[in-house]
């Protein structure tokens, strides 16, 4: 879990790195600013993969293309050798320089090629143009409020509400749905001027203009599958120890939180059948 923020159309350093204060809790680990061009980009890291090497905002190899992302990307081991392929140096060992290299590669289409959980945002200097993309089930948060020309963006609502012109006007609809349901749906929030990114959609800012499409949908099958109750338990616990195994991936220690119920226990099931290696630990 990290925290991004940013303003696009302004240039602000005291300001954004104000914002990224405000969600310290979610990266301990350190922090990065960009401010230039007429964007501000901050980060505050979680450290999970390449530790000591992934330090945000990444850049492309000729600084045309930077990133600050939270979430982590099972598949980049997979999709590193096919961006060498085509060409891009790698600087670092971590999952978040992929997506540089394929909006380089794909621009927006990038997206599709992720298998992960994800908010990033993507400055193309060249362009002057921020995307903002939120993963498919929208698992990673991701913030945004227009003000003017303005583009502000974070990981959660609090550093928003630090940028002049963001009123804390509350929405008295999103507040009837919250005491109903105990959650506001999105895009609304609390806040009349901040809005949820959708999950599966992607905001683009170019010379003050912002558009916000969907880029991915659920697709169910019109036709029922017939399978029985042995071949069913068979294909679930091949998807189940996938999904854990690339949940594993990881350069720190890992924990798993037990609530005692059915689904923790199985998510549990698969790495304590097969725990990972202990590292030994150099004796002096």
């Amino acid at each position: 879990m990290c925290g991004i923020v940013g303003l696009a159309g302004v240039e602000d350093g005291a300001l954004v790195r104000r914002m990224a204060a405000s969600v310290a809790h979610r990266g301990p680990d350190g922090e990065g600013f960009f401010v230039g061009d007429g964007v501000s980009m901050g980060v505050r890291r979680l450290a999970i993969i390449d530790v000591p090497g992934s330090d945000q905002p990444i850049a492309s190899e000729d600084g045309g293309v930077l990133t600050v992302f939270n979430g982590e990307i099972y598949n980049y081991r997979e999709l590193r050798p096919l961006l060498e392929k085509r060409g891009h140096g790698f600087r670092t060992a971590g999952d978040t320089e992929t997506v540089v290299h394929l909006y380089e590669e794909y621009s927006d289409a990038g997206v599709h090629l992720l298998r992960g959980m994800f908010a990033y945002a993507i400055w193309d200097r060249r362009r002057r143009r921020l995307l903002l993309v939120r993963d498919r089930l929208g698992i990673k948060p991701l913030y945004y409020a227009e003000i003017g020309r303005t583009l502000a963006f974070a990981s959660e609502l609090a550093p928003l509400l630090a940028v002049p012109g963001v009123t804390r006007t509350l929405d008295p609809d999103a507040l009837a749905q919250y005491l109903t349901l105990q959650y506001v749906p999105g895009p609304a929030t609390l806040v009349r001027s901040v809005h949820k990114l959708p999950p599966g959609h992607c905001l683009a800012w170019e010379d003050g203009r912002v558009e916000v499409r969907r880029y991915w949908d659920l697709v169910l099958d019109a036709g029922e599958r017939r399978l029985d109750a042995g071949a069913t338990a068979v294909e679930l616990r091949a998807l189940l120890e996938e999904s854990v195994a690339l949940h594993r991936i990881s350069d720190v220690p890992l924990g798993v939180l037990l609530s005692g119920g059915l689904d923790s226990a199985a998510v549990t099931a698969p790495p304590a059948a097969h725990p990972r290696p202990r590292r030994r630990r150099n004796r002096r």
